[in-house]
């Protein structure tokens, strides 16, 4: 399964000098004619957003659509300004304490492609190393402009590690058994599994799709807790973090401990997706055959 890339580099990197030059507010607005852009000529999204909602038991309508596009336009514009000036935006964190004795130890940090994700990574919570196993796709134009942004900062983030998916299973296994072993945390997604050995079959508001099983293995063999966490943006620079602390039942087999702690995540995550279903970002057919 492939994803298309939205924007590209020269957009993005339009809008950070735009945002430099006349602030944050100019680039919140511009994001209007953006959307309506993407409103005009992305009728593959529009399709699999039908879909989607269609799924949910959710009205879809011509203003959804480009509420959705809006809103992924600001969080994509989120990811970028907050690594350039992450002072300048408010996390609320619901039990922000009891995140805190949470991430102090080994912690697997379970995310979706859901709202600022991306955004929460540039202030993050907590001084525990947070070590982040992802498959980056987007266009390279965009992780340059990324990169340049990051080398541009002179106090940069000590405690953010990226677990490059693309260095393979063995290299990846590695790095976070030792994240692990060292009372770090492990950030991973569990909406898009990259390898057909992590996909895990169940039930999605009724309907069969896949998930990530490997956030969940991990877990199990290494008796690491689980905390759920959802990014949701609630206005300008500022979103609200959402969290829930799964705990695997290791006196079971591997098989049902997992399969019962998957079948909890998405009651979640469906709960949390009928509040605010414009704020997920997988703009394809989520419940295709794989």
């Amino acid at each position: 399964m492939t994803v298309k890339q939205r924007g590209s580099g020269w957009s993005i990197k339009l809008v950070f000098n735009l945002y430099k030059l006349f602030g944050y507010k100019f680039v919140y607005f511009l994001m209007y004619p953006v959307s309506f852009f993407y409103f005009l000529f992305a009728s593959n999204v529009k399709y699999s957003l039908k879909k989607y909602y269609k799924t949910l038991g959710l009205e879809f309508n011509n203003w959804v659509y480009f509420e959705h596009l809006r809103m992924f336009a600001i969080c994509l514009v989120d990811r970028f300004i907050s690594k350039y000036d992450p002072t300048s935006y408010d996390f609320i964190y619901e039990e922000k304490e009891t995140v805190l004795n949470t991430m102090n130890s080994k912690t697997i940090l379970l995310f979706s492609h859901f709202g600022g994700w991306a955004s929460s990574s540039s202030n993050p919570v907590t001084k525990n190393r947070i070590n982040i196993v992802m498959h980056e796709v987007i266009l390279d134009s965009i992780k340059k402009i990324e990169n340049s942004i990051e080398n541009s900062i002179e106090n940069k983030l000590s405690n953010i590690h990226i677990i490059d998916q693309s260095m393979g299973q063995i290299p990846v296994s590695i790095e976070i058994a030792n994240a692990i072993s060292n009372n770090e945390i492990i950030a991973i997604m569990a909406d898009r599994p990259t390898s057909n050995k992590y996909k895990y079959k169940t039930k999605f508001f009724d309907k069969d799709a896949y998930f990530n099983k490997n956030p969940f293995k991990i877990s199990y063999r290494t008796k690491t807790p689980i905390l759920c966490c959802f990014v949701i943006n609630i206005g300008l620079q500022k979103y609200k973090v959402e969290t829930s602390e799964l705990h695997l039942n290791f006196g079971l087999k591997e098989n049902e401990a997992i399969d019962i702690a998957i079948k909890e995540y998405i009651k979640l995550f469906e709960g949390i997706l009928l509040k605010y279903p414009n704020q997920w970002f997988n703009f394809y057919n989520f419940w295709e055959s794989k």
